[in-house]
C-alpha cells in the first residue's frame, strides 16, 4: 500500500512510519520540517507541510490511505490554547483527500472524549483538567467526520505511555474498559496500521488499552507526565 502519514516524526508517527516501511509498504512521511532528516529507504517520500494552511492533494496523491498522528503536545501553554490541529486540520485534510481521490482516514482521538470517569482520582482531575480544551477539538472533530462522506476511523486511546509494541492491547467500542487506563503509542501505531490494512472499524471509533504495571498509573507517573 501507499500511505500518506502525518505527524510522522511524533512517538506515534515514528512507529508508523517504522511499521509500515518493515511490511513493505510505500510511505509519504509528513511533517513540518525534514532539516533533520536520517538517511532515507528507497519507499519513503518526506513532505514539508502544514495541516493547517498547506494544500495537501499532492501529498495524498495516488495514497491508499492517510493516518494521521497529529497531537499538541504537552506544553501548559499550548494545552489551555491548543491549536485547532484536529478541526481546522482534519477540514483541510478531507480537502486534500477529497482532491486526490483519497478515500480511507484514520486519526487518533482519545477515549476520554467519551467518558472521563476512567482511572484514579489523581489522574482525573489534573489530568481531565489540563486536556479540556484538547478533548473538545476531538470531539469537534469527530462530530466532523460524522458529517463527512469519508471512509474515516477515529481511535480513541487510554492514557498515552512510551513502550514497546507489544500487540496484546484490548479494543472495544467507543471506552476503554473501566479497569483498564493506559495505551501505549507504538500499539496505537500497530492498530492503526493493521487499520489501514483491513479497512476494519470503518465510520467508527474504536478504543484500545492494555493492562500495565502498577507504576505506570501510579502518581509520580502523572506528575512526571504533567511535567514533561
Amino acid at each position: 500500500m501507499k500511505l500518506a502519514i502525518l505527524g510522522a516524526k511524533g512517538a506515534v508517527g515514528q512507529n508508523l512510519v517504522k511499521l509500515a516501511l518493515d511490511g513493505g509498504h510505500h510511505v509519504v512521511a509528513i511533517e513540518l520540517d525534514w532539516s533533520d532528516a536520517p538517511a532515507l529507504q528507497s519507499n519513503i517520500r518526506l513532505v514539508e507541510a502544514n495541516v493547517l494552511t498547506d494544500e495537501l492533494s499532492d501529498a495524498f496523491s495516488g495514497c491508499d490511505a492517510v493516518l494521521s498522528c497529529l497531537g499538541v503536545g504537552k506544553a501548559p501553554k499550548v494545552l489551555l490554547d491548543p491549536p485547532p490541529l484536529y478541526t481546522q486540520g482534519t477540514t483541510n485534510i478531507i480537502t486534500g483527500m477529497r482532491e486526490a481521490k483519497v478515500d480511507r482516514l484514520i486519526v487518533i482521538s482519545a477515549s476520554f472524549v467519551e467518558a472521563k470517569n476512567r482511572g484514579p482520582v489523581y489522574f482525573k482531575l489534573p489530568m481531565m483538567a489540563a486536556l479540556h480544551n484538547v478533548l473538545d477539538d476531538m470531539a469537534e472533530m469527530e462530530t466532523q467526520l460524522r458529517a463527512s462522506a469519508i471512509n474515516w476511523t477515529a481511535v480513541r486511546p487510554g492514557w498515552l505511555m512510551e513502550g514497546e509494541i507489544t500487540g496484546d492491547y484490548v479494543v472495544t467500542e467507543d471506552v476503554i474498559p473501566q479497569d483498564l487506563i493506559r495505551t501505549r503509542m507504538a500499539d496505537v501505531a500497530h492498530f492503526m496500521l493493521q487499520l489501514a490494512q483491513t479497512g476494519a472499524w470503518s465510520r467508527q471509533t474504536p478504543a484500545l488499552a492494555r493492562k500495565e504495571a502498577p507504576e505506570a498509573t501510579s502518581l509520580s507517573a502523572v506528575v512526571k507526565d504533567i511535567l514533561g
